[in-house]
């Protein structure tokens, strides 16, 4: 146990998560499935209970649970604008990251046309590239790939400037790889991008339980991901600049408002879950200090980050000396979540998670996370993919001891 996870109040945490008192086959679980989705702090699930309970409305309406309905959504609102670093009009909600990216595609393309480009990222997950490519082909654009380097698992950003055209309508790449855990440099792709006047549409999912992110820093005009990745319900979020948000043309219903950020979110929004998120990110806050709400957040993930990278190397370090196994992982000097994506000499990915799960209790997840693109240029995908571990906040060094066990024996005989 090092400095870091010593002073990381891993017991306060635990607490606040009812899932970690389960149990299978006797043991404890072990949740290392975070990067499919969070466990969900319990201030989360009693704010949605409290919402149901009082009497759930549909907005608009002259009486106190439609008044309260419309007070949980500004205040949402308000603190994923301080998550991100942006205002509060620029937020909106939707069913999942996966469903807004899709009508925000068709509502940019309805602008585009044959001939116009744009730029999709063979390292990210699918819900960042089939929303574009799709409106290409109904648009006849043509799609450019920015490449990654199957070797360093990081994107040849090298080859950046000969993609970006005066064509080119917009640029999709992921803060962070979902399937191994790259960060990617965001804001030097959108320098290159704004130079020409194109937006920058950035998937957050898989790095927002991890690190603190500033919108504006990395430049990102669309920036999307999902409450249920971080310690919340499941509602999707986009956060797209004022200047390019005024300019959407999303397909409505008529009456609809048509002024942001109301005009996204079409139809009934998933009101209980939107209750469910200022409290998953306060949770966050709760680990920093501060005066601001922004400020708590920052520290909150320094601490966060720091405690995960501390045990994400124990993995690594452990997983690098077994002979067994086979490492997907980027070089220490890249940045990386606490993500960790393997292989295991004579096991298929499914069968040894299988096996980790019955014998010792460890939920790890295989498959390819619809990272399908890199698993393609890997040669994996035939073989069943990855096997995948994934840290968060509430797991601990006696779960990373349990899961290093695990390995060690299975791939002993």
């Amino acid at each position: 146990m090092t400095k870091t996870t010593e002073l990381f109040p891993i017991a306060a945490v635990r607490e606040q998560f009812p899932a970690l008192s389960r149990t299978y086959h006797g043991k404890p679980a072990v949740y290392f499935d975070g990067p499919g989705g969070s466990q969900v702090v319990k201030s989360s699930m009693d704010a949605i209970y409290t919402y149901m309970a009082n009497g759930g409305a549909n907005l608009h309406g002259s009486f106190p649970s439609s008044r309260e309905t419309e007070q949980v959504i500004a205040e949402a609102k308000e603190a994923v604008s301080a998550l991100f670093g942006a205002k509060p009009q620029e937020v909106a909600f939707g069913a999942n990251m996966t469903t807004l990216t899709f009508a925000i595609a068709r509502a940019l393309g309805r602008n585009w046309k044959e001939g116009d480009e744009i730029i999709v990222s063979e390292l990210d997950h699918r819900a960042n590239v089939d929303p574009w490519l799709t409106i290409a082909a109904d648009r006849g654009m043509k799609v450019r790939w920015l490449p990654v380097d199957p070797d360093s698992l990081t994107l040849r950003l090298e080859e950046l400037d000969s993609l970006l055209t005066p064509k080119t309508r917009l640029i999709a790449v992921g803060l962070a790889s979902n399937a191994v855990g790259t960060i990617n440099d965001i804001a030097t792709i959108s320098q290159k991008a704004h130079a020409l006047g194109i937006p920058v549409a950035v998937d957050a999912v898989h790095a927002a339980p991890h690190f603190a992110i500033d919108r504006d820093a990395l430049g990102a005009d669309l920036l999307l991901c999902s409450a249920y990745k971080f310690f919340g319900p499941h509602v999707g979020i986009a956060v797209i600049r004022q200047a390019l948000f005024e300019q959407i043309q999303p397909y409505k219903l008529k009456p609809a408002p048509a002024y942001i950020p109301d005009k996204l979110e079409t139809g009934t929004q998933n009101h209980e879950g939107i209750a469910g998120i200022r409290p998953a990110i306060e949770f966050i806050a709760s680990l920093g200090k501060g005066q601001e709400l922004r400020e708590r957040i920052r520290s909150g993930y320094e601490a966060i980050e720091a405690y995960e990278n501390a045990l994400a190397e124990n993995i690594r370090d452990a997983l690098s000396q077994n002979g067994a196994v086979t490492l997907y992982q980027a070089s220490s000097e890249v940045p990386k979540t606490p993500t960790i994506a393997f292989r295991v000499s004579g096991w298929t990915p499914q069968a040894f998670c299988e096996r980790m799960c019955e014998e010792y209790g460890v939920f790890i997840a295989d498959g390819d996370f619809y990272a399908t693109t890199l698993a393609d240029k890997l040669g994996i995908n035939e073989s069943g993919g990855w096997i995948r571990a994934g840290l968060a906040p509430y797991n601990t060094q006696e779960e990373v001891e349990r899961f290093i066990q695990g390995v060690r024996e299975l791939t002993r005989g």
